[in-house]
């Protein structure tokens, strides 16, 4: 099973705005962000993906497809410029990145999930911890 990052999106109050953020980066040039230094375990995360915290949930991925160099010194984690909804699952946010086994990723929603991004982000976290999504 491959290790996947977990990361806060940064500014994003909707699953919408994330949707709208990734694609918009992906028009000018390849998705990515950066951070300040090479996840020591990046063999490791190869074929893993980047899961998103919105309001305290894990709501979504971005499949990783590289790691390259950025401006600065920095290190570019590069994605697929698209948003895979998960079960979404109480998340406590964080600075940076963290690591997520493979076996502890919340499932894919599918075709289950096409009608969550309308719904206010307050009323999918509430969904969720009921476990109803």
């Amino acid at each position: 099973m491959p290790l996947h990052l977990t990361k806060v999106a940064y500014g994003c109050d909707s699953i919408e705005y994330l949707q709208d953020r990734l694609a918009l980066k992906a028009a000018h040039q390849p998705a990515f962000l950066t951070t300040r230094y090479m996840p020591k375990r990046h063999e490791e995360v190869a074929g893993g993906s980047l899961f998103w915290i919105i309001k305290h949930q894990l709501i979504g991925r971005s499949p990783i497809l590289g790691f390259g160099e950025a401006e600065g010194g920095r290190v570019a984690i590069y994605l697929e410029p698209k948003l895979v909804l998960v079960q979404a699952r109480p998340k406590r946010a964080h600075q940076g990145w963290r690591y997520l086994e493979g076996k502890d990723a919340p499932t894919d929603l599918g075709e289950a999930g096409a009608g969550i991004a309308e719904l206010p982000p307050g009323l999918v976290g509430e969904l969720a911890g009921l476990g109803l999504i």
